[in-house]
């Protein structure tokens, strides 16, 4: 689904991404660890086409997307769920869910069914603001907002971040349902490691701009992981 070979990455004369490459299959959920400022976001940005590469491929569905601006990857099927949600506070749950028709056809400008399925709560509070709702409520409605555009690749900043212990279930079980239906990949960039490693089939490791780590989660020494993650 997603191929990206050695990626670099760069801010000014600071490198942010040094030689980045792994892959992301369909039905499984790839996870990205490190620490704050290994270059994390800067990566999911790069693969969503909101930040320029220096160098490097991004492979989507056996196409070449490097030079792809956001948009045209977003038609192709890459859906984004950014770090801070980034909601509109001042449109309704409703009018929110609808910016994801952008990136559509005409024909398929509509929400499923499937999202009310999945956050039953946003049902009950399309007429309602964005930024009335919780925080949890937010995220439940990013990640509604992504599904809306019946995403291949659905890629996920760091969606635990300041969520409610029983929302993070919530989230942790609709990551888990999309996985398993087997129709997309999905990329997870996460700091919960219980919540990452129980979701992750594939383990990338971040430290300094660089993957130090990678491979399948059975094949992958907890201690080691973890050893990158700790201050």
């Amino acid at each position: 689904m997603l191929n990206v070979e050695n990626l670099d990455l760069y801010y000014g004369a600071s490198q942010a991404l040094k030689s980045v490459a792994f892959e992301a299959e369909v039905g499984k959920v790839t996870t990205v660890l490190g620490r704050n400022g290994v270059g994390k976001t800067s990566l999911m940005k790069a693969v969503v086409g909101q930040q320029s590469i220096q160098s490097g491929t991004v492979i989507f569905e056996n196409g070449d997307i490097t030079s792809a601006p956001a948009h045209v990857r977003a038609a192709k099927g890459i859906a984004y769920v950014p770090q801070g949600r980034e909601i509109f506070p001042l449109l309704t749950v409703e009018e929110n869910l609808k910016t994801g028709f952008s990136s559509l056809p005409r024909s398929l400008r509509h929400i499923q069914d499937e999202i009310f399925e999945l956050f039953p709560v946003l049902k009950d509070m399309l007429s309602r603001r964005g930024g009335d709702l919780s925080g949890g409520q937010q995220q439940q409605l990013a990640i509604a907002r992504a599904l809306v555009t019946r995403p291949r690749l659905l890629v996920l900043d760091e969606p635990t971040e300041g969520i409610q212990p029983s929302i993070i279930k919530d989230i942790e079980r609709v990551i888990r349902l999309l996985a398993n239906r087997g129709d997309m990949a999905i990329l997870l960039v996460e700091q919960y490691f219980e919540f990452a490693h129980a979701l992750a089939d594939y383990i990338v490791v971040m430290d300094r701009g660089e993957v130090v780590m990678k491979g399948h989660k059975e094949d992958l020494i907890e201690e080691d992981v973890r050893r990158h993650l700790t201050v």
